[in-house]
């Protein structure tokens, strides 16, 4: 396996794994591809999307080098190092618990991210920027499957709604900066994301990270059963970190659109169906029990992505596969103590 490339159980990792890496004819491999947020879940995949990619002047700033939400340190970023290419998928992000304890964050830091960065790019002449939101943007009444028209038709979700504001000024500033200078600045959409490098703090993490901890902590301590958040009822999408870096490549080469595009599967399934799908892989022993007191977030959340599917691009990473190759991964992590979320060592089972 070459041009950067590790196996992650049945998944290469940095590509899709039935696809075969071209090298780019529209980016130069050499040209200087800045990726904001490269620790990250999406940054992180991004990064080894573009290795794999043949791309080999790939720019990164750790939060020790470069606070996001200074425009004055962004600006002086900008100057030195000159990015062609941007990928700002850098963002305060979490689930349900984290929005509601912390929605000053969730608003200020992304506002501030995405308004340093965009603005450098223009006013240091970047190629293309790629800026990536969420589908929490959507009105939460809003019809199922969620078409990019949907934007800014209904109320939004109050568990996020900070959070979705920040999102959605996000779009609004690429497409201002597009008529009022010219620059080629997009967006793009993404489902709910999971996948190596995730989040699995259980007061800050999303909804399946914090499903596979949960579960792998009832199994080491040998419990009967994990309580789970709501009802299982809602209905979400999943899509893994890997299929999204690679859209991602996909839509810096082919997509150059005022309007955001949606980047997800196109299939959805039960809260409730996605707990036993883990619980099956992690703990199959477990019963799963719903405490109905704590709240669902919206009902439905399935994006349209029959303008990305237009273009040519299809999700390739099932999500059984995906979960099982993300736990192989957190529990190899986990004994190293390389966890984003998880303070210290734990029991690892002794199969998996």
């Amino acid at each position: 396996m070459g041009n950067g490339a590790r196996r992650d159980g049945d998944l290469y990792v940095g590509w899709r794994y039935n696809r075969q890496v071209t090298i780019s004819r529209e980016i130069p491999e050499d040209a200087r591809i800045y990726v904001a947020g490269h620790r990250g879940l999406v940054g992180s995949a991004v990064l080894r999307r573009l290795a794999a990619g043949g791309f080999r002047n790939l720019l990164t700033a750790g939060r020790d080098e470069l606070d996001l939400r200074d425009q004055a340190a962004v600006d002086r970023w900008f100057d030195v190092h000159r990015p062609e290419y941007v990928y700002l998928v850098a963002g305060t992000v979490g689930g349900i618990w984290a929005n509601s304890q912390r929605p000053a964050e969730f608003i200020y830091d992304n506002l501030m991210i995405h308004a340093t960065v965009v603005h450098a790019a223009w006013r240091t002449g970047a190629t293309k920027l790629l800026y990536l939101g969420s589908s929490c943007i959507y009105p939460r009444e809003a019809p199922q499957p969620m078409a990019e028209d949907a934007l800014l038709t209904g109320p939004l979700e109050p568990t996020n709604e900070p959070y979705a504001v920040a999102k959605i000024a996000g779009i609004k500033l690429c497409q201002a900066y597009r008529r009022q200078y010219g620059c080629d600045f997009i967006s793009a959409m993404p489902t709910n994301l999971y996948g190596p490098g995730d989040n699995f703090d259980l007061e800050s993490s999303h909804v399946l990270p914090a499903m596979i901890r949960k579960f792998h902590e009832a199994r080491t301590r040998g419990d009967r059963a994990v309580t789970l958040w709501g009802t299982g009822a809602p209905r979400r999408e999943f899509l893994h970190a890997d299929d999204l870096a690679d859209a991602c490549l996909f839509l810096m080469r082919e997509y150059e659109g005022d309007e955001h595009i949606n980047v997800g599967t196109g299939e959805d399934l039960p809260i409730r169906s996605l707990a036993e799908l883990v619980r099956d892989v992690v703990a199959p022993e477990l019963a799963i029990e719903w405490d109905a007191t704590k709240p669902d977030g919206s009902p439905r959340k399935l994006l349209d992505v029959s303008k990305l599917r237009d273009l040519g691009w299809r999700h390739q990473v099932d999500i059984g596969h995906g979960i099982a190759s993300t736990y192989r991964w957190f529990v190899r992590e986990l004994a190293s103590g390389g966890v984003r979320g998880v303070r210290a060592a734990e029991p690892v089972p002794t199969s998996i």
